[in-house]
């Protein structure tokens, strides 16, 4: 097997030289997506240069809501695409930093910053394109606790040391800060095998993290509790890869995680009720936290109490209005609501309310 310098060599070359653009992919892993997004999410894609558009390779749209002001990162920004979506998310007063290995795409990036501002009516560029490796955003210049949301679109996958790239990103994060990423997982371990093939690799298949491995690996740093947006199987579409590697089931995941210090590693009940104000952009009527919990517009439900943290200790906290604390433990949260809590009107976050929400992946 190839060592890592060499490997690495070969995704540069593979994003820099051999693709040319979004059509030369051989499966629809990395494909762009633009369905699901809301009218204010399209309308900013409209306002993004279509060279940008057209070398940009991503799963998903990974944008989370509430950027306005915030310091974004984005892991892995290829030739821009979501690192303009968010720079006219966070406003001019916000910042945003992609960062990227392969040059050719930086170079993209780059050249269409100026037209960019303009399109977007800013005085002075939120946008900072830095070219380094994920595994080592300190080269960057990135500070501790220094960024409000980390974003990344079907790259993480790539690395071949994981547990380097999540360890900086939760190192870099304020607390209370946000990861939303969309990426391609696995059902089983990848075999070995596979690892340094260029276009399996290239492609987001062989280093497509298997999702047990990835929940120990959150856990082992210290994130106990993470919730998926959305989930899709992917359908290679390529009978050579299929015969390759279609013992594999890959899935397009998107992934919400926060850097909270009091989350359990099991979802424990306290008797605490969250309500949602209705006032997130693009949410007025419900807001869904993950694929398990809608929030209605001035419903009370019982939450667990890492649900309860997610709502009030991050950005979302002006948003909700969450009754009770952890000082009375009331045991396991079950989904499922007992007779009593039925009698009383307020459903279980997750009862019933189920939905595929956030930035889903193609």
């Amino acid at each position: 097997m190839r060592n890592t310098t060499t490997n690495l060599e070969a995704l540069k070359e593979y994003y820099g030289a051999i693709l040319h653009g979004s059509a030369d992919l051989k499966t629809s892993a990395c494909c762009t997506a633009g369905e699901g997004l809301s009218p204010r999410m399209k309308a900013a894609m409209g306002n993004v240069n279509e060279n940008v558009l057209s070398h940009f390779y991503g799963c998903g749209s990974p944008l989370p809501p509430l950027l306005e002001g915030c310091a974004v990162l984005d892991i892995g920004c290829g030739s821009g695409r979501d690192a303009y979506l968010a720079a006219q998310l966070t406003g001019p007063k916000g910042s945003v930093i992609g960062m990227d290995m392969t040059e050719e795409q930086l170079k993209i990036a780059r050249d269409n910053l100026a037209w960019h501002m303009a399109r977007f009516g800013y005085f002075r560029s939120n946008v900072d394109f830095r070219q380094g490796y994920m595994e080592d955003l300190g080269a960057l210049g990135i500070a501790d606790d220094s960024i409000d949301v980390v974003i990344s679109n079907c790259v993480l996958n790539l690395s071949f040391d994981k547990r380097a790239v999540f360890g900086e990103i939760f190192r870099v994060l304020k607390p209370g800060g946000e990861l939303f990423f969309s990426d391609v997982f696995s059902g089983r371990r990848v075999p070995s095998r596979f690892h340094s093939d260029q276009v399996l690799h290239g492609e987001c298949l062989a280093g497509a993290m298997y999702t047990e491995d990835f929940r120990r690996l959150l856990r082992d740093l210290g994130c106990f509790d993470y919730r998926v947006t959305s989930s899709r199987r992917i359908e290679l579409e390529n009978p050579e890869v299929e015969r390759t590697v279609g013992m594999v089931d890959f899935y397009s995941i998107t992934v919400r995680a926060f850097k909270l210090s009091n989350l359990e590693d099991a979802r424990e009940d306290y008797g605490q009720i969250a309500r949602y104000h209705g006032a997130i952009p693009d949410w007025p009527h419900f807001f869904d936290l993950d694929d398990e919990h809608r929030f209605i517009t001035g419903k009370p439900v019982l939450v667990c109490g890492n649900t309860a943290s997610m709502l009030r200790d991050t950005r979302y906290g002006a948003h909700f209005t969450v009754e009770g604390d952890r000082s009375t433990h009331f045991g396991p949260f079950d989904v499922r609501p007992p007779v009593s809590t039925v009698g009383e009107g307020i459903p279980r976050a997750g009862e019933g309310e189920s939905t595929s929400a956030g930035g889903c992946c193609c």
